[in-house]
């Protein structure tokens, strides 16, 4: 899809969007003819619309023996209208404007926007994308019909700033739809070999390097809390470790996100009911998260030093599963008495923070993971979980999550909670029991950390869609990526 600025206008406009405030009225430019404005006015008036919130409504009228689509959408109050709120007002016009199998679409505000720029035309290019993304990779036909062009209407001097911010959108949201399509291919598709060899396709096509160790070399790493997770499938277990190194100069700054890479998760012995088990293909969100970053990061040339790191593994049943009650020993040296075995996120998540602490070096540490139930109970699809041991690292986090309109909330890491991942036999237990989840599952993750500046981000919520809103599609959203760029943008 091509997105550009328009300062001169053809003789036909096929398909125009225009947005207006419900407390203003409508303006719009001379040079796209009065006839226009009285077009839309008599509309209005007719259907007694009023430019509310999110309301989208379309017309066609004849101009010269040609069709043209007018798509009125409504911004609401000035003083409401954030770049969350238009990001998916304006993915909500490309869709309607697909719905009415419009090509050529040209976008014009009736209110002059107090945003950069470099905002509005990412939010343009990253709406556009974001929205039009289909996994329709195993349909027998798919007659999808496609926008092939966006135009913004703006009579500036420059298009510089604004072309530059296109540009930015559709990298965030190309690394974004990288992650979807992951998430979205099924668990027979998907393994820990075969994400090994996605990571493998992405950083020869964005430029970061890789490396993968295979089961053998992961039991020299006494990662054991890993071995143990993938024990009970055919598909043995990966370290997956992208590596890219943006600015040399500063050497010992650097930053570890470690993504949570279950392929699949039945849940262990610890089984979970059908129905929950059905998007279970989505437990390496995480890990898709992470990848999907890597490839906007590289794609930027973003001046920092970042290493991923993903322990890839499935949680089956079988003769050679982890069992509740089992004793491990995860890579750091602390045992651990398994409660649960569907709590195996968090071990997969320790071996890999380690490694990324004594074999990378990281000074920061990142982790990402569908992780609980608990943090979806609490916060729903439209909020991801965070818990950090560090304020100002936090604190970067939050802006870039205002940027990037992925929300959070952060959980506090209660001290007295420990008590719950006590154990009588080992250092911890995988689990704290029904109260809590989300923030006992991150004070045994903190346990392996080693006082480093820490975020943990639990996913679990908005990693699926069953059904389309805004800039999300039907199924996986690539939610964190676009978190994780901003994020390592603003450390720059």
């Amino acid at each position: 899809m091509k997105i550009d600025v328009c300062r001169k206008l053809p003789e036909h406009i096929e398909t125009l969007v225009y947005l207006q405030f419900e407390d203003e009225a409508i303006q719009v430019p001379e040079v796209l003819g009065e006839d226009l404005i009285s077009a839309i006015e008599n509309y209005c008036t007719l259907e007694e619309y009023t430019f509310n919130k999110g309301s989208i409504k379309s017309f066609t009228r004849m101009i010269r023996k040609k069709k043209q689509l007018i798509i009125l959408c409504g911004a609401g109050k000035k003083a409401e209208l954030d770049s969350y709120s238009l990001r998916n007002l304006l993915a909500d016009c490309w869709r309607e404007a697909t719905r009415n199998k419009a090509r050529q679409l040209y976008l014009m505000f009736g209110f002059v926007t107090k945003m950069p720029e470099p905002v509005l035309g990412h939010l343009l290019s990253e709406s556009a994308l974001l929205s039009a993304y289909k996994f329709n990779k195993y349909l027998s036909s798919d007659k999808t019909h496609e926008l092939e062009c966006i135009h913004l209407i703006y009579f500036a001097k420059t298009n510089r700033h604004l072309n530059r911010g296109i540009l930015e959108g559709r990298i965030f949201a190309e690394a974004t739809n990288l992650a979807r399509d992951l998430v979205n291919e099924p668990a027979n598709v998907i393994n820990p070999e075969s994400l090994a060899d996605y990571a493998r396709k992405a950083a020869l096509q964005y430029g970061f390097s890789l490396e993968v160790h295979s089961i053998d070399k992961i039991k020299r790493l006494k990662m054991e809390a890993l071995l143990a997770v993938g024990r009970g499938s055919k598909s043995e277990p990966k370290l997956i470790i992208m590596r890219y190194n943006g600015n040399p100069d500063k050497k010992n700054k650097l930053t570890a996100l470690v993504g949570k890479g279950l392929t699949f998760d039945s849940g262990g012995y610890s089984l979970k009911p059908s129905n929950s088990m059905l998007n279970m293909k989505s437990d390496m969100g995480g890990a898709a998260a992470v990848i999907g970053a890597f490839s906007a990061i590289a794609t930027l040339k973003l001046k920092v030093n970042v290493v991923g790191i993903i322990a890839a593994a499935e949680n089956m049943i079988g003769s050679s599963a982890y069992r509740p009650g089992d004793v491990i020993t995860s890579m750091s040296g602390k045992t651990i008495e398994v409660v649960n075995t569907d709590a195996e996120g968090r071990l997969t998540l320790i071996d890999a923070i380690h490694f990324a602490l004594e074999k990378e070096k990281a000074d920061k540490i990142l982790d990402i993971a569908t992780l609980t139930g608990a943090a979806v109970a609490a916060l729903g699809k439209d909020y991801s979980a965070v818990l950090s041991n560090d304020d100002a690292w936090y604190a970067k986090l939050e802006a870039a999550s205002t940027f990037c309109g992925e929300k959070i909330w952060r959980m506090p890491l209660h001290d007295p909670y420990k008590e719950l991942i006590k154990s009588e036999i080992a250092d911890l237990k995988n689990a704290g029991g029904p109260l809590a989840g989300c923030i006992t599952a991150a004070l045994f993750i903190q346990e392996f950390v080693q006082n480093k500046p820490w975020i943990h981000i639990d996913i679990a919520g908005g990693a699926m869609r069953d059904k389309v809103s805004g800039i999300n599609s039907f199924g996986a959203t690539g939610v964190g990526v676009r978190l994780l760029i901003a994020l390592l943008k603003n450390m720059e």
